[in-house]
C-alpha cells in the first residue's frame, strides 16, 4: 500500500520538500521561544537591570511565536495540493477501478456497505498524508530540538526523565491501541452492515410496502444498530482506558521534572528563568505527546481503512479490456454460438454445448422455461462473461481475444427493465451516443414514436426522471430505451425480454417500433411473450441450458412439442374469461 501511495505522491516530492522545510522552520521557532522567555523573565526578576533588556528581545519574542504560526501555515498550504491531488486521484481511480471490475463482482457486492468503505478509504489517505505526517514528525523533531537545548544547558536527569516519559507513552500507546483496535474494526464492519441494510431496504421500499413489513424491517434494523452501539460502547471504554493511562504518564513525568527543578531553583543550582523554561518545554513535550497518541490512534484506524479501499483496487477483472486487445471489426454483424458452455457455479451449469447462428440482417428469438439459460446467451455475446467452453464469433472474430468494449459498442441493448440515470430525459436519451446533438435525439424520439409523449411533458427535453426513472412509466422508459439504441445505431441488438412487463396495448405498441428498429439488424430477442417472435426468423428453444428444438414459428408448431405447448398455454392465458 506504501509503495502505490508513494508513486501517486511523488509527483509533487519538490512541494513535500518545501512543505518539510517550512516544518523544521516552524519548530526551530517554536522551539526558541521558550529560550527567549527564559532571558526575559530574568532580566525581570533582576529590578536594577530592567533598563537593560533589550528591546529586541520583546519584539522578538512575539516574532518567534507569529512565525511558529507563519511556517505551519504555510506548510499546510504548499502541501494541501498534494493531499487534494492524492485523494481525488484516488476516488477516480476507485471509480474507473469499479466500473472495470466484471459483473460477477457487481452480483456480489452491496453497494450500501461499498460506498462507506471507499469515503472511509479515501478519508483515511488524506488523514495518513496530511495529520499523520504533520503531526508525527513535528513532534520527533520537537521533541529532539528540547532534548538538545535541554542536554546542553541542565542536568541530564531532565532528558532522563523526557525520554523514559516518551517510552512509557509510547508503550502504553501501542499496547491498548492494538486492542482498541479490535473494538473500532467491530464497529466499522457493523456500521458498514447498517448501511447496507438501509440501503437495501430503501431499495426494496415498494415491496416492504406491500406486504406491510415496515416493523420486520424496524426490528431487524434495531437489532443491528443495538450491536453497533454495544460495540461502539466497548470502543469506548478501551478509548477512555487509553486516554486516562496517557494522562497519567504525562502527570507523573510533569511532576518529577517540576520537582527536580524547584529542587535547583531552591538550591541556587538555577534561577526562575530555567524553572520557566523547563516547564514551558515540559508542557512543549506532553502537548504533541498527547496529539502523537491521538494521530497514532487514528493512523491505526485511517490505515485499517485505507487498506481496505487498497484490497478493493487489487481485486482484479475477470474479463479485462486492455488496450493491447484488437478491436472488433463490424462487417454485417453475424453472429455465431459455437458449441458454447458456461456456469457461474460449476455445481450448477447454465448452458450446455449451445451452438447456433445469427446471420446478417436477420432476427432469432430464444424462448423456454425460466432458468432455461436465455438471458445468459445475452450476457455472454456482450461479453460480461466469458465462456468456459467453446466459442462466440462476430463476423468470424473470436470475442474472448477481442477488446470487451469494442464488442459492446457494436451491440445495442433494450432491457427488460430499463434503469434511468437520475437526470432528464434528454441526458439519458443522448446517453446512447456521447456528444449528439438535440436535433440527432430529437430525431431518434421521433423514430421510436416518443417524441410527443415528452414534448407533452412541462418540460419536454429537461424533464428529470427521478432516481432510476421512477417518475416514468415502465412504457415509457421502454420507449427511451428504444430511441437510445435507435441513437446508437448498432449492428447487432439485443432485446431482453423488452415487452414483459407492458400491458397489452403498451406492448403491441412498442413490439412495432422493436419490428422497425431491427429491421435489416442482426438482431437477438430473449422472449417471454412467444406473440412478439412470430416473426422471427428463426427460433430457439432452450431447455436446462440446452437446444431442444428450433425452426420458425410455423414448423414449431408443426413439431407439437415444448413450443407447441408453451403457445398453447400462453393462448389459454391470454385468452378471455
Amino acid at each position: 500500500m506504501a509503495s502505490d501511495l508513494w508513486q501517486v505522491v511523488a509527483l509533487y516530492r519538490w512541494r513535500i520538500a518545501l512543505a518539510m522545510v517550512c516544518l523544521v522552520i516552524a519548530k526551530v521557532a517554536t522551539v526558541a521561544v521558550p529560550l527567549v522567555l527564559k532571558r526575559i523573565i530574568d532580566g525581570f526578576s533582576q529590578p536594577h537591570a530592567l533598563a537593560a533588556i533589550p528591546i529586541y528581545l520583546l519584539a522578538g519574542y512575539a516574532l518567534l511565536r507569529f512565525l511558529s504560526t507563519l511556517f505551519n501555515e504555510l506548510r499546510d498550504l504548499i502541501f494541501a495540493r498534494v493531499t487534494l491531488h492524492t485523494v481525488s486521484r484516488y476516488a477516480q481511480k476507485t471509480f474507473a477501478h469499479l466500473h472495470a471490475l466484471s459483473a460477477s463482482f457487481h452480483a456480489q457486492r452491496q453497494l450500501g456497505g461499498l460506498l462507506p468503505d471507499i469515503d472511509r478509504g479515501t478519508n483515511g489517505i488524506a488523514f495518513l498524508l496530511g495529520v499523520g505526517l504533520f503531526t508525527i514528525v513535528p513532534t520527533l523533531i520537537e521533541i529532539g530540538l528540547v532534548l538538545a537545548v535541554m542536554l546542553s544547558r541542565y542536568s541530564g536527569w531532565y532528558s532522563a526523565i523526557i525520554v523514559l516519559m516518551f517510552l512509557f507513552y509510547a508503550g502504553f500507546t501501542l499496547v491498548f491501541t492494538a486492542r482498541r483496535v479490535i473494538y473500532q474494526s467491530r464497529v466499522n464492519k457493523l456500521d458498514t452492515g447498517a448501511k447496507s441494510q438501509l440501503a437495501d431496504s430503501l431499495i426494496n421500499y415498494d415491496t416492504i410496502k406491500y406486504f406491510t413489513n415496515e416493523a420486520l424491517e424496524e426490528s431487524r434494523f434495531q437489532a443491528l444498530m443495538g450491536r453497533w452501539r454495544e460495540a461502539g460502547m466497548g470502543n469506548q471504554r478501551a478509548l477512555f482506558t487509553l486516554h486516562v493511562g496517557q494522562s497519567a504518564v504525562i502527570g507523573l513525568g510533569v511532576a518529577a521534572i517540576m520537582l527536580l527543578a524547584g529542587r535547583d531553583v531552591w538550591a541556587g543550582r538555577m534561577r526562575v528563568g530555567d524553572l520557566v523554561l523547563i516547564n514551558a518545554y515540559a508542557l512543549q513535550v506532553c502537548l504533541p505527546l498527547n496529539a502523537l497518541g491521538f494521530v497514532y490512534r487514528e493512523a491505526r484506524d485511517a490505515w485499517v481503512n485505507a487498506e481496505k479501499l487498497f484490497q478493493l483496487l487489487r481485486e482484479q477483472p475477470q474479463i479485462p479490456d486492455l488496450p493491447s486487445l484488437p478491436r472488433l471489426h463490424t462487417r454485417h454483424g453475424e453472429v455465431v454460438f459455437e458449441h458454447v458452455s458456461f456456469h457461474y457455479d460449476p455445481s450448477r451449469p447454465i448452458l450446455q454445448d449451445v451452438s447456433f447462428s445469427i446471420p446478417p440482417g436477420q432476427t432469432v428469438a430464444v424462448v423456454g422455461r425460466s432458468g432455461s439459460g436465455k438471458s445468459t446467451l445475452a450476457r455472454l455475446l456482450l461479453r460480461l462473461y466469458d465462456p468456459v467452453a467453446g466459442r462466440i464469433l462476430i463476423d468470424g472474430q473470436p470475442i474472448s481475444a477481442l477488446s470487451p468494449g469494442s464488442v459492446r459498442a457494436a451491440i445495442g441493448v433494450v432491457p427488460q427493465e430499463t434503469v434511468l440515470f437520475n437526470d432528464t430525459v434528454g441526458y439519458n436519451i443522448a446517453y446512447g451516443r456521447v456528444g449528439s446533438s438535440r436535433d440527432e435525439v430529437i430525431a431518434a424520439c421521433k423514430a421510436a414514436h416518443v417524441h410527443e409523449l415528452i414534448a407533452s411533458l412541462p418540460q419536454q427535453y429537461e424533464t428529470a426522471v427521478g432516481e432510476r426513472g421512477v417518475k416514468m412509466s415502465g412504457g415509457e422508459k421502454q420507449r427511451i430505451a428504444i430511441a437510445r439504441a435507435i441513437l446508437k445505431n448498432p449492428p447487432i441488438l439485443i432485446f431482453d425480454e423488452a415487452t414483459s412487463a407492458l400491458d397489452s396495448d403498451s406492448e403491441h405498441a412498442i413490439q412495432q417500433e422493436l419490428d422497425r428498429l431491427s429491421r435489416n439488424r442482426t438482431t437477438l430477442i430473449i422472449a417471454h411473450r412467444l406473440s412478439t417472435i412470430v416473426g422471427a426468423h428463426d427460433i430457439i428453444v432452450m431447455d436446462r441450458g440446452r437446444i431442444v428444438e428450433r425452426g420458425n414459428h410455423q414448423a414449431l408448431l408443426r413439431k407439437q412439442g415444448m413450443y407447441a405447448h408453451l403457445w398453447l398455454l400462453q393462448q389459454r392465458r391470454d385468452a378471455p374469461p
